[in-house]
């Protein structure tokens, strides 16, 4: 897996239509499709289609009624330079060689049309644990992701590695994940989910964090 993050995102060696206009905005050579994030065009120059881009079958579909994962994509087709954004956060790419990566939902801004996709659920959380659904994007092909502030990468193979469910943007799909409860200081950890519960991750592997846990979730009464 190649990115800037790593160091090792030669542009000599990857397909260069997946470029940062800047750290805020995408900038995609577009001579075919690309999947994005509905809503994340910000400006485009050539002839470009925008159609709403279904799950992709039942059982997907199904899992985004469920779980209300999934970035809500749309599939842009023509040929010119198409621009992306989400709310001025960072933009970072990956390029994917026959891998696996694991993204937050609401991490996502775009990839290319050949991965494949699906939703899966972190083992030990339940439906009501909300954000601890997340996308696995498979194959080779560049995907562009969305961090709040400067995230941090934490190598998960030094040690056990935590981070709470809607601050991790992205990690290796080759980890174990899990979920881990700390009933001792409920009222201090996890601010995103509103519960005192983080991923756990064990392995080889990597994990993306950013510097918010997003919005904070409106707890039932």
């Amino acid at each position: 897996m190649r990115s800037a993050l790593f160091g090792n995102l030669d542009s000599q060696q990857v397909p260069a239509h997946f470029v940062l206009q800047n750290a805020k905005m995408l900038r995609i050579q577009l001579s075919h499709e690309v999947l994005a994030r509905q809503g994340s065009m910000v400006a485009f120059q050539g002839q470009m289609d925008f159609d709403y881009e279904g799950a992709g079958g039942v059982g997907k579909l199904f899992k985004k009624m469920v779980t209300g994962e999934g970035a809500p994509l749309m599939r842009v087709s023509g040929q010119g330079q198409l621009y992306l954004a989400d709310n001025a956060h960072d933009v970072h790419l990956f390029y994917l060689e026959s891998e696996a990566l694991t993204v937050n939902g609401r991490n996502l801004l775009a990839f290319d049309p050949q991965l494949s996709w699906d939703i899966q659920r972190v083992q030990g959380a339940g439906i009501a644990a909300g954000g601890l659904f997340n996308m696995t994007i498979k194959g080779t092909g560049w995907v562009a992701v969305t961090a709040h502030g400067t995230p941090v990468l934490l190598d998960a193979s030094r040690m056990p590695t935590y981070a709470d469910g809607q601050a991790a943007v992205c990690w290796s799909a080759g980890l174990h994940v899990g979920v881990n409860r700390s009933m001792k200081v409920g009222a201090l950890i996890g601010r995103g989910s509103g519960e005192a519960m983080q991923l756990a991750f064990q392995g080889q592997g990597f994990v993306l964090v950013q510097a918010s846990e997003g919005p904070p979730v409106a707890q039932a009464h």
